[in-house]
């Protein structure tokens, strides 16, 4: 049935490199689907003489039946000529150099058409592109875009979408096709690597043999992206709401190594598999529930086993316990660094959320009353029942701390378990050794 749909929409096959347009009663997008600041910014370009259409993830997702969580829109405008038609509005970007124009509290990135990469176009010594800012026609801008799918222009005035690559046929048909040659394409951005396996995952597409037999051995070429911009590319991907089928076809695709560089030893152990998994599906769940999420909690998740092995291994040597555990985390951080540039606020997270862990396992005297006073605590809370849930803790613990924040004030501190004899020995400036340890 779909196949005879699909006929009868490209009956009159256009010309190479002519598109096909798709009126709204055959692709069924109407112009209330786009946000009203997006919709605002493509009037007002037209009106002053401009070609402008929302493009890419937006349309795509629309016509998947999906939420955009942003509307991006591509115009015939320079950068200068847009920044004069819009007063809250600046241009950033060096590789690609867009415009964010600020309509009521909406961000829109409104690009110019790109020609393509030609043979002189600035590249690294293993061909990755460098500068994009060569402006085009809107035919060459559809060419240089990565996937059939995301080269969709939707213009709001007519409700028409224009498709140069037939990306509506290849989203009917479940299909993640590449533009032009993917070996070429996937050297230009190795990060086309990552994008195919997400937006396969996202849109339950099968990747184009094509496209998907490079991915393996091409997987090195992630070698030489920015740790900045990989760091980006991994967000998008934990946090899209389908991260399980996307580790999952990473591993199929030979893309997990390197990208986070201790992920196959923390999925090795029997223990953090489950915790990992566990982590991941409850973010897919929020992120599908319009939840919000927290990069910080997810990335505290994936590497936890690997700081509590390093912990255990400076405790071993003889280290104390808590500055033993600072070390630890300092440790798994740094190797991360090297790949993924974790920003100083996310790391920040992942570390309070940590060194939460052993404070809540210790319910001796009132240190529970001053754990509950830190502000991290609700998500290393969160963290906690998360690790009694995969086993690794009693589930126990995570009752008593259940009932210790359900109490009233009187019946918190009945529970609390006295302290050890052995833990009130003072030392010469008085302080317990107990308060020291909670205290760090």
């Amino acid at each position: 049935m779909i196949r005879k749909l699909l006929r009868r929409v490209f009956s009159k096959a256009p010309a190479p490199h002519e598109p096909a347009l798709i009126p709204v009663e055959q692709h069924h997008v109407r112009r209330e689907s786009i946000s009203p600041g997006a919709r605002q910014t493509v009037v007002r370009l037209q009106e002053h003489g401009h070609a402008a259409y929302v493009v890419g993830g937006a349309v795509r997702d629309l016509l998947a039946g999906i939420v955009p969580k942003d509307f991006d829109i591509a115009t015939d405008a320079t950068p200068e000529q847009v920044r004069g038609l819009f007063r809250r509005s600046r241009i950033i970007g060096r590789r690609f150099r867009i415009v964010h124009v600020m309509q009521g509290g909406e961000t829109i990135e409104v690009s110019t058409f790109r020609a393509g990469n030609g043979d002189d176009a600035e590249t690294d010594a293993h061909g990755r592109v460098l500068r994009d800012n060569v402006f085009g026609n809107m035919q060459e801008d559809a060419a240089r875009r990565d996937f059939t799918v995301n080269a969709l222009y939707y213009d709001p005035t007519t409700e028409t979408i224009t498709d140069y690559h037939h990306g509506v046929a290849d989203l009917q048909q479940k299909t993640l096709r590449m533009i032009g040659d993917p070996r070429r394409r996937y050297r230009e951005d190795p990060v086309r690597l990552l994008r195919a396996v997400r937006m396969a995952a996202k849109l339950g597409l099968a990747i184009d043999p094509a496209a998907r037999t490079p991915i393996r051995e091409m997987a090195e070429l992630l070698e030489n992206v920015p740790p900045a911009r990989l760091f980006d590319e991994m967000l998008k991907l934990l946090l899209s709401g389908h991260a399980v089928e996307c580790l999952r076809q990473l591993r199929e695709e030979g893309l997990h190594h390197g990208l986070l560089p201790l992920l196959d030893v923390i999925m090795e152990q029997p223990l953090g598999e489950r915790f990992v998994w566990l982590s991941l599906a409850s973010t897919d769940a929020r992120v599908k529930a319009g939840k919000p999420t927290s990069p910080g909690f997810l990335f505290a998740t994936l590497l936890w086993h690997e700081a509590l092995a390093a912990w255990e291994a400076r405790k071993q040597a003889g280290e104390a316990p808590f500055p033993a555990l600072h070390a630890a985390m300092d440790e798994v951080l740094d190797i991360q660094a090297g790949k993924l540039a974790i920003t100083r606020r996310i790391a920040a997270d992942i570390k309070e959320i940590w060194v939460l862990q052993p404070r809540l396992e210790n319910r001796a005297g009132r240190r529970p009353l001053r754990a509950v006073e830190q502000p991290r605590f609700k998500a290393g809370y969160d963290f906690l029942l998360l690790r009694a849930e995969s086993g690794e803790v009693e589930q126990e613990l995570a009752d008593w701390w259940r009932r210790f924040l359900d109490a009233d004030n009187e019946t918190r501190l009945a529970m609390l378990t006295p302290e050890k004899k052995s833990a009130r020995r003072r030392r010469r400036g008085g302080k317990r050794l107990g308060d020291a340890a909670g205290e760090s």
